[in-house]
């Protein structure tokens, strides 16, 4: 985990934290707000866009936990973080993914940690679909670096053992569902992708 934080740099440190913060506010785990859906309009849209780039990209965070839950479970909020897309992209890969961004009419974001040092591992970009009824932002949260990955679908996701490694920086998303779903099957040995427990969050909202 060490050496993972020194080669992303001060700025991934920063990114998780102030996604932490985003998070509370939001009020993603507030127990009150328990058996929210995420909108399903929402999800297609972004979704959409991860089928775009999917080629190019490594899915980590919510979207990586949803690819690895069978399909057609609940869209609990508490289950996946669906804020915004966490990816990581190959360095070699990084120039030619952001060309491709830009195409499809996104922006980069200015964040609050673009200046530090190590920012250039990190880079938010975030574009407008406007729907006829509605606004959605989709929102990329882009890491440069190569991490430990599978393959689930057509999709390539960080291996789940690294990816709840990501939650030892204090993110707020290690109270999903999911997360601690994973991190107890893997502590039986058992690999959590597919797995039909990862989609059982009855245990979850009966504690409240």
């Amino acid at each position: 985990m060490a050496l993972f934080i020194i080669m992303m740099g001060n700025a991934f440190l920063f990114a998780v934290y102030l996604k932490n913060l985003r998070g509370l506010k939001m009020g993603i785990h507030n127990p009150k707000r328990l058996g929210e859906l995420w909108d399903k309009t929402r999800l297609d849209v972004i979704l959409d866009e991860i089928n775009a780039i999917s080629d190019k990209v490594v899915l980590s965070g919510g979207w990586a936990w949803h690819f690895m839950t069978p399909e057609n479970h609940i869209e609990y909020k508490h289950a996946h973080d669906h804020k915004d897309v966490d990816i990581f992209v190959k360095p070699e890969n990084f120039a030619e993914l952001i060309t491709q961004l830009k195409q499809r009419g996104y922006d980069k974001t200015w964040t609050r940690f673009d200046r530090l040092p190590g920012s250039e591992t990190f880079s938010r970009y975030t574009k407008i679909v406007q729907l006829d009824r509605e606004t959605i932002k989709v929102i990329l949260d882009v890491f440069v670096g190569n991490v430990p990955t599978v393959n689930v679908r057509i999709f390539t996701l960080v291996e789940p053992k690294f990816l709840l490694s990501l939650y030892g920086v204090k993110h707020s998303s290690d109270r999903c569902f999911a997360v601690k779903i994973a991190s107890e099957l893997l502590q039986q040995g058992i690999n959590p992708i597919g797995h039909s427990e990862m989609a059982n969050y009855q245990p979850f909202l009966s504690q409240y």
